[in-house]
């Protein structure tokens, strides 16, 4: 009987609490309520967060000369995947010593650091004569521009002109900087005879 009393007793002393306990319980479940729920990846907004029409932007060398100069109709930037589209880009690339190099494409991607260049849909390059070489033409669907490096890889089919001659390959890797160019499987060529 005496355990029973002192049980009744304790339980009126913790008795006004109760209440208290019940409205911190209530405002914990409460506040969950109302907590956002995290966005999931597929819950994200695909907007650009800007735009910019006919910019042309120029990277300079050491030296305070133009090294690239990279012209489009249409930039915008996509911030859930940090991409930068641009729509018909015109690359200029210069190197010592040689006529600046021509690229254009439909569409292309910039890196995340504005280090590479991804140009897709009626790629096209043109490098002018020099050195003793005619000027070469270049076409292709995709093609992978390293800026800092100063070189060109695609993996897909390329031709390559060059007024006399036509060549035909699947890959190319071409250094701007050395003038050199590396196609790179399944070539094939054809060459147009000089005509007295």
């Amino acid at each position: 009987m005496m355990d029973k009393r002192r049980l009744v007793s304790r339980l009126r002393a913790w008795l006004p609490l109760l209440p208290l306990v019940l409205l911190l319980l209530a405002s914990y479940w409460l506040s969950l309520q109302v907590q956002p729920l995290p966005q999931t990846r597929s819950e994200q907004r695909h907007d650009p967060d800007f735009i910019i029409d006919h910019l042309s932007s120029t990277t300079l060398n050491e030296h305070g000369q133009p090294r690239f100069i990279l012209a489009t109709e249409r930039m915008w930037h996509y911030p859930d995947d940090d991409t930068t589209h641009l729509q018909i880009p015109q690359l200029s690339s210069y190197s010592a010593g040689a006529p600046p190099s021509q690229t254009s494409a439909q569409t292309g991607v910039l890196g995340n650091r504005n280090e590479d260049l991804y140009l897709y849909d009626d790629v096209q390059m043109v490098r002018p004569a020099a050195d003793g070489f005619r000027e070469r033409r270049f076409h292709t669907d995709y093609l992978h521009v390293s800026t800092e490096q100063g070189q060109a890889e695609t993996d897909r089919p390329v031709w390559m002109s060059d007024g006399r001659n036509t060549l035909s390959a699947v890959g190319l890797e071409l250094d701007n900087e050395k003038r050199t160019i590396k196609l790179l499987s399944k070539v094939r060529a054809s060459h147009e005879p000089l005509r007295k």
